[in-house]
């Protein structure tokens, strides 16, 4: 009897033992499960905020400012083109259009610059470019005024070419470059943010999953320990933690695996993209302004010539082509494209981005501005002609007039059918932050609810059980 009483006893003491352990470690996977999704939704918040709100507008406002500085020395070159001498013979439409087009760029420039000034502070590399570009887009102004006002007097002409000279070189040799270094340092900034954070919610992901299962065992051993040693099948709140528990673990690891595509989808799918298109439109102007100073310095014509062709080449590049060439081969093999998308005999801005096609309406808006960009190809072999001809006047007016038919309207058109994919990639990329964003904010508070409700339902669902101990 007295050995009888002896296990009674060490039962009673083992089994509320047990119990509590159980309950302990159920109560404390839940509240680490919870303190880790919570941990994970604020990193992933802070990551949108970074990507979205700092560096990708960081990048636009460097390839804007890159694109602003080469219509900016297009349009002087557009003024000194069409002004005539010290007004007379002026091509008044084209004249007027240039000077507005002038101080809209000139403006431009200024806000990038205050803008990448805010946003390169902390960072001593970017923080030093930026000066140099403030400081050298000074001296750039001070050239083109001076050019300016030689050219508003007669015959002062050679002087103006010889001021905008040192400006255009001042903006090939320094201020581009430094800009392009901004586009780069900034978009590397957006992969590195990432790449670490992909692999962040990778390791949270699987993380989170562990704990849930492990919370998942316990509690699932809980009900197997209570249905043995009480003679139930089922606690109520035990099973209540269960499914709780188990829905926090199935809604968790959604929204770390949709924060993980959204973000994935807003920088390879779309952002991308925008990078790419950002640069076309960049170099796409500074090819306009080459055409404008070919025709303002015939003493640079041969180099002026080779720069445009380089440019075409970053655009669409065929390999070996000429400037004679590069037609035929535009046309070649754009035909081979069309009768097969996989079938990509060029390389360039326009590749990077059909390699990325995505979206809906996407391929369409694409190829609308490859169409664009050859009708504006096919116009520069106009004006080069019409000055092989001795016809400059007639070179001039075809180059810088905004009139349905002309170079400038063309390039009007080509640059209005890159802003519509851009445009896609551009609302693509806002969608996946907001719905980035929201994958967070709208299932966090659910998650961390589901887990303390499963600590609590464990605790209370054991309590009459151990009130039996008493």
């Amino acid at each position: 009897m007295a050995v009888r009483a002896a296990l009674r006893r060490r039962h009673r003491v083992t089994v509320p033992a047990r119990l509590r352990l159980l309950r302990t470690a159920t109560v404390l996977l839940a509240t680490a499960s919870a303190a880790l999704l919570l941990v994970a939704g604020i990193t992933a918040l802070g990551t949108w905020d970074t990507v979205a709100d700092r560096d990708a507008p960081r990048t636009t406002s460097a390839a804007g400012l890159a694109l602003a500085l080469n219509d900016m020395d297009a349009q002087a070159a557009n003024i000194l083109l069409s002004s005539g001498d010290a007004g007379r013979g002026r091509l008044g439409t084209p004249y007027r259009k240039a000077v507005g087009l002038y101080g809209d760029a000139r403006r431009g420039i200024g806000h990038e610059l205050r803008t990448l000034a805010v946003a390169a502070q902390g960072n001593p590399a970017d923080e030093k470019t930026v000066e140099s570009l403030t400081d050298g887009f000074a001296e750039y102004q001070e050239l083109v005024g001076r050019a300016l006002e030689n050219d508003g007097r007669k015959g002062g002409k050679p002087d103006a070419l010889d001021d905008h000279r040192e400006a255009t070189d001042l903006l090939q040799h320094r201020l581009l470059p430094e800009a392009r270094t901004l586009v780069s340092s900034n978009d590397d900034a957006i992969e590195a943010h990432y790449n670490s954070a992909r692999t962040t919610l990778t390791v949270q992901f699987t993380a989170v999953v562990a704990l849930g299962v492990l919370l998942l065992a316990v509690l699932g051993f809980l009900q197997w320990y209570l249905a043995r040693r009480f003679r139930r099948i089922l606690n109520p709140g035990v099973l209540a933690a269960t499914a709780c528990a188990l829905l926090a673990v199935i809604l968790g690891g959604q929204m770390l695996s949709a924060s993980s595509d959204q973000l994935r989808g807003a920088r390879r799918d779309a952002f991308d993209s925008v990078v790419a298109l950002s640069r076309a439109r960049a170099i796409a102007y500074d090819a306009n302004a080459d055409e404008s100073r070919y025709l303002l310095d015939p003493g640079r014509r041969d180099q002026y010539e080779r720069a445009f062709l380089a440019k075409s080449q970053e655009l669409y590049g065929i390999e070996g082509a000429t400037l004679s060439s590069y037609d035929a081969g535009l046309a070649t093999s754009w035909r081979a494209y069309r009768s097969d998308n996989a079938d990509l005999r060029f390389t360039g801005e326009f590749r990077r981005e059909l390699d990325n096609i995505t979206f809906a309406g996407e391929r369409a808006a694409a190829e609308r501005s490859v169409e664009a960009y050859t009708v504006y190809q096919r116009d520069d072999r106009t004006i080069r002609a019409l000055v092989a001809q001795g016809k400059e006047r007639a070179a001039v007016e075809f180059c810088i007039s905004w009139e349905a038919g002309m170079s400038n309207a063309h390039f009007g058109a080509w640059m209005a059918a890159l802003d519509q994919v851009t445009d896609i990639n551009r609302e693509h990329f806002a969608g996946s932050v907001r719905e980035g964003r929201s994958a967070v904010s709208g299932q966090l508070p659910w998650v961390c609810g589901l887990l303390l409700a499963a600590a609590l339902l464990t605790v209370l669902g054991l309590r009459p059980r151990l009130a039996e101990f008493r």
